[in-house]
Parts: structure tokens; sequence; C-alpha cells
């Protein structure tokens, strides 16, 4: 098993260390974080993750390198780490709006992948987008094996690396957004406002499920609970007269243009 190091102890890096945990193919000892000031994590402290201050020795201890900072520290981190990184180190940037190209102009002999997940890499069910070039391309695999770990993974052309941001990594704050309104909803047609979140959450996690499970277009499954005048389709409609469809594919796109400019 290769060794991890994270650089960065953000929300995405701890994600990504706490899904590799629970995934049950890596252990504590796998795994090395880097973070400016560790005793910022207790929780992850007490439950064993090796976290250290020094970058460097993060990346000498390590075979796999995941940069997890922000867009705004990339410049730094990647100056101060660049000695550090050599041709046995495969460097996995999940940095926003980084290319490949960028790091490399920095970066010279090491393989280098961009990839994206999202904060449900915690629970193993992240959607991880992953590129490459053809320097590091028969990496690939070997990025994908420990993303699958934490979710799905999927192989794509590094131009799409910031629409795979606005629709995986934003998707996660546009999906929890539908479903507070659908609580919301369930509140004001008489549930308990916890009884309604519940009942919103399982419902759309079965709505996904059904669509990854099956493989089918929503439409199917929208068609098999939509009869003739009934509720759902009024309901359906009322929606798309206000703009659902149409918020949210504007959104999607909004957030696609602001990652492009995020570096």
């Amino acid at each position: 098993m290769n060794k991890i190091a994270i650089i960065g102890g953000g929300n995405l890096g701890t994600s990504l260390a706490e899904g590799l945990i629970k995934s049950g193919k890596y252990s504590v000892d796998d795994i090395i974080i880097s973070k400016r000031n560790p005793n910022t994590l207790p929780h992850l402290l007490k439950k064993g993750f090796n976290i250290i201050s020094d970058n460097k020795s993060a990346i000498q201890q390590s075979e796999i390198i995941v940069l997890a900072v922000l867009p705004q520290q990339f410049d730094a981190v990647i100056s101060e780490i660049k000695g550090s990184l050599t041709a046995r180190h495969v460097l996995v940037s999940v940095v926003s709006g980084v290319t490949i190209a960028a790091i490399e102009s920095v970066v010279s002999n090491t393989p280098i992948l961009r990839a994206m997940p999202n904060t449900a890499i915690a629970i193993q069910e992240s959607m991880t987008c992953i590129a490459s070039n053809e320097k590091s391309k028969r990496h690939e695999n070997r990025v994908s094996q420990m993303f699958d770990c934490v979710g799905l993974s999927m192989i794509i052309h590094e131009e799409l690396m910031t629409s795979a941001t606005a629709l995986c990594a934003c998707g996660i704050a546009f999906f929890l957004r539908a479903i507070r309104a659908a609580s919301q909803g369930g509140t004001q047609i008489g549930f308990h406002a916890d009884e309604a979140l519940k009942m919103a959450a399982q419902t759309a996690k079965g709505a996904a499920a059904l669509l990854v499970e099956h493989g089918k277009h929503p439409e199917r499954e929208i068609d098999k609970v939509t009869s003739p005048e009934g509720c759902t389709i009024a309901g359906l409609n009322e929606m798309e007269h206000k703009g659902f469809s149409s918020a949210m594919i504007r959104g999607i796109v909004t957030s696609a243009g602001k990652a492009e400019k995020l570096y």
C-alpha cells in the first residue's frame, strides 16, 4: 500500500483522510496530514492520524501526494515543496482552477494528475473526476483505485475539470439546498422540522440511488410516479413554472465560470 501525504488539512483534505480510513482499505498509518497547526484538528488526532506541520517531511515519507490547499495558497505551497518532489512521487492536485501545465512549470520531474472530489468523500459517496496528461496517464488506475475507495471516480479530459468542479463539488451544496427547500415545504404542510428534513433527505437519497443502480434517465423514473391529473405532475409543473430547472442550470453554469477564475 502506498503511503499518502495530504498537504492541507481543510475540509476536503480531512474528508479524504477520514473516507479512506472508513473504506477499510487504509489505516491511519498509511496517511500523513500536513497542516500548519495540527492542534486545530483534535478529532483526527484522537483517531490516531499522523498530523504534522512540515510539508517537506510529509512528502519524504510518502509516495502519493495529494495537494489540497486553497487556490490562493497554491503558489506559496508549490514553491515550498517543489524541491521535495521526485520521480518516485505521484502528485494529485485537488486545487480548483490550477492546470497540470501550471504545476509542471514549477515541478517538472513528477507525474501530475488533477482530481475533483466532493465532501461526500468522508462517507465514501464522492463523485470524483480525474484528469491526467501523457506523462502521468499510466498512473490513472492507481489514483482511480484510491478515489474508488471513497465513492465513484471518472476519467475526464482536463479541459472539463472546471465543469466538474461546478457539477460535482459545488453540486453538493446545490442538492443540499434542494433538500432543505423540500424540508421547508414539508414543514409548511404539517410535519415538524426534524421529521420533514429526515423525510426529504431519505427521499433524495432514494431518488439518486434509483439512477445509480438502474442507470436510467431521470424521466423514466419520474414517469413511474406521475399519473394523469395527479398531484405529482401538478407539483412538477408548478416548480417548472417558477423556474426550478432553469435556476439549477444557471447556477451550475455560473459556478463553472467562477471556478475558471479562482486561480
